[in-house]
């Protein structure tokens, strides 16, 4: 508990002064004041983190946090929980999307085992085990709160070293067959939306399942009575290790001025967790793109945070993060070598600030 607490205790706001001198940066690149859009904001939010006007970040990392859940003991999905170690045995091999997304990127995939219903065990795969998946949330808490503790600390941990290691940005990636069921009841429980709102039917359920699955929504939070002011109650309630872990990279991420990309539906819900734990720790996440679960709107509406692409994508595993930053990669090289109009000879007083238009 006293990493975790440190942790939120030394997160500060993003530096105002270093985004405002980038902002300047951009309004005097040879171009319509605003007219790069995302692209400007994600620049300037970038400095805002690191703390400098001009950044490269060249070593990235997915962090995709291995889990099962006792939730599906409810058949809430149609995957068998064996999937999910089959899946971090395939991430060990590189033939994962987000692997594969990865690789074509030239980012690391850190692969690691928070909580698998198994003995699997892979030189590539950080062994974190905190148990044999959580327990099913209609019968009790899914973990106690020590082991929510020990989960954020796990992805604290992790974060800090690769923070050390020389890493400049992180994604954010998960497996664990029934997580799309804790993080609709996540995002239920701090946004007090109707369930037909928050639950959408993950890898894919027949309609009677979809109906049982946001019954059993509503049945795990009556049982538990979560406490949303407490986000570490909300996470041992009715939430889960790879959550745990993906909130920890999230606030090892403020705590050290590195920039962290949400994935899709899940990854934001730990995004969530992070951001009521302390809000400044919204400075600092990127969310890559909408995932296709329908909560996912609602997610990043709690998180006040819009995404910068909607590729119709659902396949969780931290596979936005890739092509996230590509889209990051590019906006500092704009930053950075795009001409100026004092280069063009051209008088940028004559032209109408079109962020101000609407």
């Amino acid at each position: 508990m006293e990493l975790l607490k440190k942790t939120i205790e030394s997160i500060k706001p993003a530096n105002r002064e270093i985004m405002d001198l980038t902002r300047e940066r951009w309004d005097g690149l040879v171009k319509p004041l605003g007219s790069l859009g995302t692209l400007e904001e994600l620049a300037i939010k970038i400095s805002g983190i690191t703390g400098k006007v001009e950044n490269k970040l060249e070593k990235k990392a997915v962090v995709v946090m291995a889990s099962d859940n006792g939730i599906v003991e409810e058949n809430v999905t149609c995957t068998p929980q064996i999937i999910t170690t089959l899946l971090t045995e395939g991430m060990a091999k590189g033939i994962t999307g987000v692997a594969t997304l990865g690789k074509f990127v030239g980012a690391d995939i850190i692969t690691v085992d928070i909580g698998l219903n198994s003995d699997f065990t892979h030189e590539r795969v950080i062994n974190r085990k905190i148990a044999y998946g959580t327990k099913n949330f209609t019968k009790g808490p899914a973990m106690t709160y020590e082991e929510a503790v020990k989960s954020i600390e796990v992805g604290i941990e992790i974060g800090d070293r690769l923070f050390e290691e020389g890493y400049d940005i992180l994604g954010t990636g998960e497996l664990g067959m029934g997580n799309t069921t804790t993080s609709a009841a996540l995002l239920t429980v701090f946004s007090g939306l109707d369930v037909s709102l928050t639950c959408g039917r993950g890898a894919g359920i027949t309609e009677e399942q979809y109906e049982h699955k946001k019954q059993t929504i509503l049945k795990g939070i009556e049982v538990n009575k979560p406490n949303k002011e407490d986000p570490i109650d909300v996470i041992s309630k009715v939430g889960g290790f790879d959550i745990g872990g993906m909130c920890g990279l999230f606030l090892s991420g403020a705590k050290n001025g590195i920039p962290v990309v949400i994935d899709g539906f899940i990854s934001s819900a730990a995004a969530l967790c992070a951001v009521r734990l302390n809000p400044a720790v919204r400075d600092y996440i990127i969310p890559s793109h909408l995932s296709n679960e329908p909560g996912a709107k609602y997610m990043l509406d709690e998180l006040g945070l819009e995404p910068m692409l909607n590729l119709k994508m659902r396949l969780g595993e931290g596979s936005g993060c890739p092509l996230a930053f590509q889209i990051i990669d590019a906006a500092l090289y704009t930053q950075e070598n795009m001409g100026t109009f004092k280069e063009a000879t051209i008088d940028s007083s004559v032209l109408v600030d079109i962020r101000e238009e609407g």
